[in-house]
């Protein structure tokens, strides 16, 4: 058989192999290494027999891949070393996620924050163990029966649900046996570096009408100094959490009276303003017209979307006059609408449609994180109808814009292509056409992106944007969605130079993403000490005694005459703790005022990022500032 390798050199042998025996011939490191392979692009355990030819990638914990069955590995020695130290626990699922593994169990007395520091202990004795992890199936009646004596219900649930024909394959590992589709390392040994990072609450498969487990949540790494790297990350992510941060500097709220759905207090508002006046300013520069459509249309036009079939379960419905209407949980029907409020022609084409648009999404309750994960939230969007001449060259434009967005808060980026999902509607023809345009356009920008199998909308194939945030965390944002299929269920149209009726192809686009999800990053982004020209307060005066408040007074207005977002501080306060509260809110710029600074007509200016900056006079201030400002600068 031949193996064709990922650098596109061959192996060839005369009979079966396993992935970890080809992974030892090619050389011991990478053996040692290897976590999992790819054949032929699907993930295999390391002890997978290959008997036919195929394309085989050996997975690292460098690959993304690679890590999750390391992790997965974690996940079981959690859950051996759960059962060791308390025998009555019963398990549920255990997989590994973005940043580490979870496992979720059910136990009468829940554990608490000193009982992790017991079962990492015992998690160490597993790994030093080095001991064997072995793979084996078992007929369906008994691995039910097996999981029955154990007393695991969870795991006799898993199974049950399981199709007729599905293989049902087990993981042994010392006394520890596990239902689980795989992969894993080949030991235990492995895993040396790891740390139990919290508990929470999680429903059983994520129903609200089930019962509430444990999630014991995890990391793990090959190496000591990479886990303590990830772990400095998430004590300063905690610093910048933007809950925290946005509670302390008057940004938003959320309340029990509406959960899931954000209050932005006035600061907040500023900052949100500043964001969305940017966004009209990009737009109206490219080409766009914005438009805006109702929040709430009647249920036909979501069955003609497909919206109703496919996503009514994230839908917030009711009935008016005995007609059922849906809140939008997305805007491009609407836009779609706007589309057909006219007769269309090729010149009419490209129509770059933009909407800040208001969309609700029922998110379950656990799911609810800050702004970042809301129920309520302002899509920036925009759905651009267009020739099929006209693709290649839309896109590129959208990735241009979403690329000057980026850039603009000192974010680098990486590209994801996700093509087909299986929950999907349209020809094969149209997805294969929709897809390689999506992919040259990329390829004409010189854009290295990777390819995510199957992540695409059910649509049509997309371009995300996840950006990367200054202590490394990446968050998806922009998307590009080429889209044949809307076009073609709302049978909109336009006349070509020929005459003739044909049929547009839509593009749906966001940069921002959601604008309140984008602020929850930022806010942690610049640990709320925004730039100068999206601070709430750019500038805060500060008299040193109330015998100055009048020439501060003058200052102020001076300030927000010029359009500064200026505040006076007349606390009767000494000013070295009006200085450190103005420089506690992240305030940019502080000017002190008091005997000197009148009597020479001056302030004396300090900075979030050189400290005291002297005295300036006030006209030349202003003037620096407002080139600050309307240039959008980072000032580090």
């Amino acid at each position: 058989m031949k193996i064709t390798l990922k650098d596109g050199s061959c192996k060839e042998y005369a009979g079966g192999k396993t992935v970890i025996d080809i992974a030892a011939d090619i050389s011991e490191g990478l053996a040692r290494m290897a976590t999992a392979g790819e054949v032929n692009g699907e993930i295999v355990d390391l002890r997978t027999i290959i008997d036919t030819d195929c394309e085989l990638n050996i997975l690292t914990f460098q690959d993304e891949k690679g890590q999750g069955a390391f992790r997965h590995t974690a996940s079981h020695i959690l859950a051996q070393a759960i059962k060791r130290l308390y025998p009555d626990t019963k398990l549920a699922i255990g997989p590994s996620v973005a940043d580490g593994f979870y496992y979720d169990i059910d136990r009468e007395t829940p554990l608490t924050a000193e009982d992790l520091e017991k079962i990492e202990a015992e998690m160490k004795k597993i790994v030093k163990e080095d001991l064997p992890i072995e793979r084996y199936t078992k007929p369906r009646a008994e691995a039910i029966a097996y999981f029955q004596e154990k007393n695991e219900p969870y795991k006799v649930e898993l199974i049950e649900d399981l199709p007729e024909d599905a293989e049902i394959s087990f993981y042994t590992q010392g006394e520890f046996t596990d239902l689980c589709a795989g992969p894993h390392l080949m030991t235990t040994k492995p895993v040396k570096a790891f740390k139990l990072t919290s508990l929470a609450g999680a429903y059983w498969r994520g129903s609200e009408k089930n019962k509430m487990l444990q999630r014991v949540y995890g990391t793990a790494y090959p190496k000591k100094a990479d886990l303590e790297a990830y772990l400095t990350m998430l004590e300063e992510a905690k610093k910048r959490d933007h809950r925290k941060l946005g509670k302390e500097l008057g940004l938003f709220m959320m309340r029990e009276e509406g959960p899931g759905f954000p209050f932005f207090l006035p600061k907040g508002m500023i900052l949100k303003n500043q964001l969305l006046d940017y966004w009209r300013e990009i737009h109206q520069k490219a080409g766009y017209v914005e438009i805006s459509t109702p929040i709430m249309l009647s249920r036909h036009l979501w069955e003609t979307s497909g919206h109703w079939d496919h996503y009514k379960d994230n839908m917030y419905t009711t009935v008016i006059d005995e007609e059922d209407f849906a809140i939008k949980p997305m805007n491009c029907p609407g836009g779609i609408l706007a589309y057909q409020s006219e007769p269309r022609s090729y010149r009419d084409l490209p129509l770059r449609m933009g909407e800040l648009g208001l969309v609700h999404r029922h998110e379950k309750s656990g799911q609810l994180h800050g702004l970042m994960r809301v129920r309520c939230f302002t899509q920036d969007d925009a759905h651009i109808f267009m020739t099929p001449e006209q693709i290649r060259d839309e896109i590129k434009g959208v990735a241009r814009l979403i690329h000057g967005v980026y850039s603009q808060f000192g974010f680098k980026y990486h590209v994801e292509l996700s093509t087909r999902p299986e929950n999907s509607m349209g020809s094969d023809e149209d997805w294969e056409m929709a897809t390689e345009a999506l992919r040259g356009a990329l390829d004409d920008l010189q854009l290295p992106y990777v390819v995510n199998e199957g992540d695409g909308a059910f649509y049509g194939p997309k371009i995300d944007f996840h950006l990367e945030d200054s202590i490394g965390r990446t968050w998806q944002c922009g998307t590009i969605q080429l889209d044949f299929q809307l076009p073609l269920r709302f049978e909109l149209e336009y006349t070509g130079a020929d005459g003739e009726k044909h049929r547009p192809i839509m593009i749906h686009r966001v940069a921002f993403g959601s604008i309140e999800r984008f602020i929850g990053i930022l806010i942690e982004h610049f640990a709320g000490a925004f730039p100068t020209w999206l601070a709430p307060v750019q500038v805060k005066v500060l008299p040193i005694s109330d015998k100055h408040m009048t020439y501060a007074k003058d200052v102020l207005e001076d300030l927000q005459n010029a359009g500064i977002r200026a505040e006076i501080d007349v606390r009767a306060e000494k000013i070295g703790y009006k200085i450190r509260e103005a420089q506690m809110q992240k305030v940019p710029y502080m000017l002190v005022v008091g005997a000197k600074e009148e009597e020479n007509g001056v302030v004396a200016v300090r900075s979030r990022f050189e400290g005291d900056e002297g005295q300036k006079s006030l006209p030349d201030f202003i003037a620096a500032l407002k080139m600050e400002i309307q240039a959008k600068t980072i000032r580090e």
